[in-house]
């Protein structure tokens, strides 16, 4: 039952501070907020080290979710090595977000609506890695997108920050729908959503099998949306409307990396694909040159890094797509972390400088420094 507290504690910070910060002082919004990510990361830190310590998972069906005649899906959790990983980057880097956030949004007037909304995207991005089956993932997967829909808007009364929302909101369901067919063609195939059942079962098929490929191609569509693929990559550049702390947690670190969890996590269905496993590798890398290329060309020093999360993004599919899937894993953790500094740096310049985004204003000092400085 140790398994249910790891998103409940995320849960729990976003109903007090969404529904009871009335009254409350700041001081106390933010050490909730924080608080209960920290819960989930002691928790995940726990698992780990048994993990390494000799156990091989630990999973847990709760209640069956769905059921209708031969259908059925279970609420069921599943901490395998490829979870734990995801988990403590989840918690870990979310924690020190969730920390800079205290500081960064302290004078704002909706500050508890945002520590709100900041746990609840922790609380689906926990659902989505801990999910043992299908249906859980894509749960999580709709609800970091919601989430990340109502970060990026978060200052709803500017109607540019509402366009980049309803981009990124709208790009994703494009990308979504290959997902859910891809879900559909799961079931019609194995008649299962579980994660173990569906790999066990597909290790029968030969390689090269075209409803395997057709499976695979269709949960990469998927992928192509939620991780900033060409060509459905055009929302995250204008997702930087949103706070900075938004642009570190989950246009950098977590929910863009979801595409990239989904395919590891299929890895037994990508091997039996070879063309799949090309297709995702020819995406990534040309996503990677392609953004690159664009991000050398920006004013905005926030849009400069999230051309450069693109670009990265496409490095840990080219590492997919030809069967390391550890190397791409890898490279997600490494990226969760320098990509967060990044943003949180960035969000300290911008602070410093008075609100400046645009990095050819940012060599004259004398610009922003007191006349006392000078």
């Amino acid at each position: 039952m140790i398994l249910l507290l790891i998103p409940l504690f995320p849960l729990l910070g976003f109903l007090i501070n969404g529904w009871l910060n009335k009254g409350m002082p700041k001081g106390a919004v933010g050490l909730v907020a924080s608080l209960s990510v920290l819960a989930s990361f002691g928790i995940s830190v726990y698992l780990f080290l048994q993990l390494l310590s000799g156990a091989n998972e630990f999973q847990f069906t709760f209640f069956d979710w769905m059921a209708a005649g031969s259908f059925q899906v279970d609420f069921g959790f599943m901490v395998d090595r490829l979870t734990a990983i995801m988990l403590l980057v989840v918690t870990g880097v979310g924690f020190l977000i969730h920390v800079y956030s205290i500081g960064y949004m302290h004078d704002d007037e909706d500050y508890p609506r945002f520590m709100a909304y900041m746990n609840l995207f922790v609380f689906f991005m926990l659902l989505l890695v801990l999910g043992d089956n299908y249906i859980m993932m894509f749960a999580g997967w709709e609800g970091v997108g919601l989430c990340s829909y109502l970060l990026i808007g978060f200052w709803f009364k500017n109607d540019n920050y509402n366009e980049a929302a309803n981009k990124a909101f709208i790009m994703n369901r494009i990308g979504d729908l290959g997902f859910l067919l891809g879900l559909f063609l799961i079931y019609q195939t194995f008649g299962s959503f579980n994660f173990k059942e569906v790999m066990g079962m597909a290790s029968a098929y030969p390689r090269y099998d075209g409803t395997i490929t057709a499976i695979t191609l269709l949960l990469f569509v998927g992928a192509m949306g939620k991780s900033a693929q060409i060509p459905l990559y055009t929302w995250l550049p204008d997702a930087m409307a949103g706070p900075t702390p938004v642009s570190a947690l989950i246009h950098a670190a977590t929910m863009v990396t979801a595409g990239v969890y989904m395919v590891v996590r299929s890895n037994v269905l990508y091997t039996l694909a070879p063309f799949s496993g090309e297709f995702v590798a020819i995406i990534g890398l040309a996503t990677a040159l392609f953004a690159a290329t664009i991000g050398l060309k920006q004013n905005d020093i926030k849009k400069v890094l999230a051309y450069s999360t693109v670009s990265q993004l496409g490095y840990m599919f080219v590492a997919a797509g030809v069967g390391a899937y550890s190397t791409a894993i890898f490279h997600l953790v490494t990226h969760a972390f320098f990509k967060a500094l990044l943003f949180l740096c960035s969000g300290s310049v911008i602070h410093a400088l008075h609100g400046e985004q645009d990095i050819r204003n940012m060599g004259g000092l004398k610009k922003y420094l007191p006349i006392t400085h000078l």
